[in-house]
């Protein structure tokens, strides 16, 4: 290594490179500059066309890209809303004839699904029923009987609140209607599978709509023919929502060059649409040149000594097309102008950059910037113990280099706070730093001291010695079997499972976690002041939830959320009540079953809900030694009881139950489950009774 930096240098070879590249840089830039003054004023205007052009077909391109995500939502909602209620039908969870759940039913997909306009079913005899959306603010339900105000629609409308509807009147029309005779229910009735169909009439008139109708089956009998209906005007209002351009505008039309829908904020299933239709005459006009193969087109035409952009694309429900209207005059004016300005700022850019090129040399900046920024790829992979600094002759360089480490050292120190395998593979997977999520399906786990409370208020500030070795126990086993550890929220852990990388077995892990807590508290010897071993609660809990960055621009936290996170918290302190370690709901004993031992202790509704959930203890892991031989016998006596119990059967019950206090005089459930039939027998019970226990606090 030579010592002089002076020497380092020397040399002829070495001093011509040096120049030579001042020079050359100096020459490119400075030529550059002449051809983009001599070629500026020959291309501008081609490249303003062009520009014109490529903006008109860009703002197209976004526009389609719209229209079709909307059509294709509405075909989607359409096919789930008849798969929805087809499903209710088939399971026989809906007769057709039960008229409060078919109501309640309609109006419910209705309500939820914006684009759909009527959801429709008629009988074989005639008889039909609707639940129609009256605009955003009120829905109707009608029926049309033949032996009930024959020749009458009775028609039910409803309020629509945030999150509820209220009936608001009743009243009988006179209808000439027969469902009988519309094509939707005449093909429907003798097809197996649903399909689309353009509907104009209704009991209400005419509305231009498409159905998708099909029929219904129930113990291979055909029931009638269900329909789910869109409203041209849905699409109209979309429409209005779209920016083409500042005077632009778009149309959707059939198949058949029929108008489907054309601007119109205000059109919905009680205003027509009536829009401004100025320029659907070019539309037509491109449909004419087009024809009707169904392929994308695109032309310049003009009208009124006015040039404008047309474009026809087809779109994903069959036939549609969309036809987009641009004048051209909105770009060439602008673009022009900015093109002036860009070539004089190119000019001025290319000197300053000639002047930069000769006072720098790419030896001195260059590469001391790529080795910053190779640091700079460090600390945004998170691998903080690989950046290094970097000395430079340039200050500025020098400082940067030094400010990056002592970065990356300041991050360090925030590794106890944050989870660095959870940063990195949420950088590994391309998440952003911004709030947002998705649904998945998860496990999730809450661990809590039992008697904290008074614990902490004994011991004071010697309780954070004990909290810290009982937390460092808890987070190596969550870790070890690939948790997540989401907070730790005074003595309690919150972690999952499933997120930020895929787990099939989520729901098994969290299970193994659970226990291997248990186990490490138990053989570490914790004890509080009063010389007891700590005893922790622990409540589980699978299902769909919502995971991911959650909270402001400001601050955010990678967790999850949802009615599954809050029913394994209330898990976790229903252990109080049953005297029980670790509790589990059904989803999560049905996910790893086979890979656990539990029994069923009892049906709960936990705190905020009223339907009972089935919950079970986790006893310990299939396979292991005696688990599952030792435990076969008392919990299957124990579940015997609890069959009995909800079956009434109360006498039967609390011998089960106090065979199994026999073989486990400690068994906490058993007990409660016991006199629980033994107050039921002497009391009695009314028709409202229910064998699921409320939990009345969190």
């Amino acid at each position: 290594m030579n010592a002089n930096p002076g020497r380092a240098t020397s040399g002829p070879a070495l001093r011509r490179l040096t120049v030579s590249i001042r020079l050359a840089v100096s020459a490119l830039v400075l030529i550059a500059i002449l051809l983009t003054a001599a070629l500026s004023s020959l291309l501008w205007w081609r490249t303003a066309e062009a520009t014109s052009r490529q903006l008109a077909s860009t703002i197209n391109e976004q526009i389609v890209a719209a229209v079709r995500k909307e059509v294709a939502a509405i075909v989607d909602e359409a096919r789930a809303a008849h798969t929805a209620i087809r499903t209710l039908f088939l399971q026989n969870v809906l007769d057709t004839r039960e008229a409060d759940k078919r109501e309640f039913v309609f109006l419910s997909q209705l309500q939820s699904q914006a684009t759909i306009s009527w959801v429709a079913f008629g009988w074989p005899d005639g008889a039909f029923f609707a639940a129609h959306k009256l605009g955003d603010r009120r829905m109707e339900m009608m029926e049309i009987s033949l032996t009930d105000h024959a020749g009458e629609r009775r028609v039910d409308e409803y309020d629509v609140l945030p999150g509820d509807i209220e009936f608001a009147n009743r009243r009988f029309d006179p209808t000439d209607f027969h469902v009988a005779d519309r094509l939707w229910f005449k093909t429907g009735i003798k097809a197996e599978e649903p399909e689309w169909f353009k509907v104009t009439d209704h009991p209400i008139g005419e509305r231009p709509s498409i159905a998708f109708a099909g029929p219904i089956d129930v113990y291979q009998e055909r029931q009638g023919v269900l329909a789910i209906i869109i409203e041209y005007t849905r699409l109209a209002r979309f429409l209005a929502q779209l920016e083409v351009g500042r005077t632009g505008t778009a149309f959707i039309f059939d198949g058949s060059g029929e108008l489907v829908a054309a601007p119109d904020k205000e059109a919905d299933e009680l205003h027509p649409a009536r829009g401004d239709q100025t320029l659907l005459p070019l539309a037509k006009m491109a449909l004419a040149k087009a024809g009707t193969n169904g392929e994308a087109w695109r032309s310049r035409l003009t009208s009124g000594g006015e040039a404008y952009e047309v474009a026809l694309t087809p779109l994903s429900f069959p036939g549609w097309r969309l036809a987009t209207v641009i004048p051209e005059a909105e770009f060439l004016g602008p673009v022009e102008t900015t093109l002036r300005r860009l070539i004089i700022g190119l000019a001025i850019g290319a000197v300053l950059a000639a002047l930069a090129s000769a006072l720098l040399a790419r030896t001195v900046i260059a590469t001391p910037l790529s080795r910053v920024v190779g640091e700079i790829r460090h600390v945004e992979t998170f691998a903080l113990e690989q950046v290094r600094r970097h000395p430079s002759r340039l200050k500025e360089i020098a400082s940067l280099s030094g400010a990056i480490a002592e970065m990356a050292a300041g991050l360090s120190a925030f590794r106890k706070f944050i989870p660095a395998d959870l940063v990195r593979a949420l950088l590994r997977q391309g998440v952003e730093a911004k709030p947002g999520g998705a649904i998945q399906e998860l496990s999730v786990m809450f661990v809590d001291v039992a008697g904290f409370t008074g614990l902490s208020e004994r011991m004071g500030d010697r309780v954070v010695p004990l909290l810290s070795r009982y937390l460092d126990l808890a987070s190596e086993v969550v870790v070890a079997n690939g948790g997540t550890i989401d907070k730790f929220i005074g003595d309690a852990v919150m972690a999952f499972w499933g997120a930020p990388q895929a787990q099939a077995d989520h729901a098994a892990r969290c299970c193994r976690a659970a226990l291997g807590i248990a186990r490490a508290i138990a053989d570490s010897g914790l004890v509080d002041d009063l010389g007891h071993p700590l005893k922790i609660r622990i409540g589980i809990n699978s299902g769909r939830m919502l995971v991911g960055n959650i909270g402001s621009e400001l601050r955010l936290n990678y967790t999850v959320i949802g009615d599954a996170v809050n029913v394994a918290s209330r898990l976790e302190s229903a252990n109080k009540s049953y005297g029980t370690q670790i509790l589990i709901g059904e989803a999560t004993e049905r996910a790893a079953r086979g890979a656990i031992v539990t029994r069923e202790i009892d049906s709960i509704a936990v705190y905020g809900r009223e339907e009972g959930i089935a919950v079970h203890e986790l006893i310990g892991l299939a396979g292991e030694a005696g688990a599952e031989r030792d435990a076969a016998s008392w919990i299957a006596r124990y579940e015997q009881g609890l069959a009995r119990y909800r079956a009434r059967d109360f006498e039967a019950g609390i011998t089960d139950f106090a065979a199994v206090l026999e073989a486990r005089a400690d068994d906490r459930p058993a007990a409660l489950m016991r006199d629980r039939c033994s107050d039921l027998l002497q009391h009695g019970i009314d028709a409202t009774w229910r064998p699921v226990a409320a939990l009345t606090s969190k």
